[in-house]
C-alpha cells in the first residue's frame, strides 16, 4: 500500500481508504447499501489493516449513527491502529439545532461521534454539506477550538463549491485558525467535474481529496454495459435516484474502454477504474466499500501496478465531456492553455 501526504498537512493515509457507509445499514438508502454488522466489519477491517489500508470513513448520517457504533466496536482495542474520518452538518433530526454547523450543532455533534466511535479524539472530521446560514467565522472557529482541545486533529468539508471553501479558507487565514487539508468529493470516469474547480483549488490551497463513490454510484462494477443490464439484484434499483446522474451513451462509453485495457491489463473493470483515481492530481485517498470479503479483497488489487500512459489517455479521452461556461470558452485558446495548464491532463 502507498501512503500519501492529506493535502498539504503532515498526516500520511494510505491510497485506498474504506468506507463504512455499509455498516449497520438502515433506512432506504443505506440499508441498500449493505447492511453488515459488528462482527463482518472486524472481519473486513482486519483484511484492511493486513493490506494497508488504515483509514476508515464514516459519517452521524449514516444509519442514523449506527455506522459510527459498529466501526467504533469493529475497531476497538486497536485504535493506535487507524485513523477515523467522520463527517456531520446533514440533518440528524427533526430539531431546529439537528443540522447545519452552527457553534452548537458541531460541539454536540463530535461529542455524540466520540461517543458511538469510542475514541478521544476523530483524526479527519469533515463538514458534510455547507451550511449557509451560519457565518463562516463561528463555524471555523468551533473547528478550531475542538482541533485544540484534542477533539479533533484534521478537518475538511464535503459537497462544498469552490467559493464556499474559498470563504472558509479565507477566514481561517485571517484569524490564525486551523485550516481545511481534506475535500472529501465525488470523482469518477463517469463523474469528472471536480477536474473543473475544485481541483485547481485543491492544488492551489493545499486540500487532498478524499475520493467518495469511485465507482460511479455503483455503475462501474463491470455488471452493467451495453450488452449486460442492470442486474436484478442490483442496489441501484433502490439507490439511483440518491446518487450522481450519468447519460447512458456517456456511461456505455466509458465502459467500453474501461473493459478494454481491463482486458489488456488482466485486471477487473472496478480495479482499472480505481487505479485511474490514484493517479489523478490532487487525490490523497480514494474511498472503496464493500458489502463482503470477496468485493474488498477484488478492490484491494487496484493498487500494486500502474496503467501505461497510453491506457490512461484512452480512458480520459472516453470520458472527456465539453467543459461548462467559463471553461469551455478558453480551452480553446492555445493562450489561456498556456496560462492557465490543465491539472488533470
Amino acid at each position: 500500500m502507498d501512503y500519501r501526504n492529506l493535502g498539504k498537512s503532515g498526516l500520511k493515509v494510505p491510497v485506498l481508504s474504506f468506507g463504512a457507509g455499509t455498516f449497520g445499514g438502515s433506512g432506504p438508502l443505506f440499508s441498500a447499501w449493505g447492511n453488515t454488522d459488528v462482527e463482518e466489519a472486524r472481519r473486513l477491517v482486519d483484511i484492511c489493516l493486513e493490506a494497508g489500508v488504515t483509514l476508515f470513513d464514516t459519517a452521524d448520517v449514516y444509519s442514523n449513527g449506527a455506522s459510527e457504533e459498529v466501526l467504533g466496536q469493529a475497531i476497538k482495542g486497536r485504535r493506535d491502529d487507524v485513523l477515523i474520518s467522520t463527517k456531520a452538518s446533514l440533518p440528524s433530526g427533526d430539531g431546529p439545532n439537528d443540522w447545519g454547523s452552527s457553534r452548537s450543532r458541531l460541539i454536540g455533534a463530535v461529542e455524540k461521534a466520540l461517543k458511538r466511535l469510542g475514541t478521544e479524539h476523530i483524526d479527519i472530521f469533515q463538514l458534510h454539506a455547507f451550511d449557509a446560514s451560519t457565518p463562516v467565522e463561528e463555524v471555523v472557529s468551533t473547528l478550531d477550538r475542538l482541533v485544540q482541545d484534542g477533539k479533533l486533529r484534521y478537518i475538511g468539508v464535503s459537497n462544498f463549491s469552490g467559493w464556499q471553501i474559498m470563504k472558509s479558507l479565507a477566514a481561517a487565514e485571517k484569524n490564525g485558525w486551523t485550516r481545511y487539508v481534506a475535500n472529501q468529493v465525488y470523482y469518477s470516469l463517469i463523474g469528472r467535474d471536480y477536474e473543473w474547480d475544485l481541483m485547481p483549488l485543491g492544488e492551489d490551497q493545499g486540500l487532498g481529496a478524499l475520493v467518495w463513490s469511485p465507482l460511479g454510484w455503483g455503475r462501474l462494477t463491470g455488471k452493467i454495459s451495453r450488452s449486460k443490464p442492470i442486474p436484478a439484484g442490483s442496489r441501484l434499483h433502490e439507490t439511483a435516484s440518491f446518487g450522481p446522474p450519468v447519460e447512458d451513451e456517456h456511461f456505455y462509453r466509458v465502459i467500453d474502454a474501461l473493459e478494454e485495457v481491463a482486458a489488456e491489463t488482466e485486471k477487473t473493470v472496478p480495479q482499472v477504474a480505481l487505479n485511474w483515481l490514484i493517479s489523478r492530481p490532487t487525490v490523497s485517498s480514494v474511498i472503496i466499500g464493500a458489502r463482503n470479503e470477496e468485493q474488498l479483497r477484488q478492490n484491494l488489487g487496484a493498487v500494486g501496478w500502474s496503467l501505461t500512459k497510453e491506457q490512461i489517455a484512452r480512458l480520459d479521452a472516453a470520458s472527456a465531456v465539453t467543459a461548462p461556461y467559463p471553461h469551455f470558452p478558453y480551452y480553446r485558446q492555445d493562450g489561456f492553455a498556456k496560462l492557465n495548464p490543465p491539472l488533470a491532463g
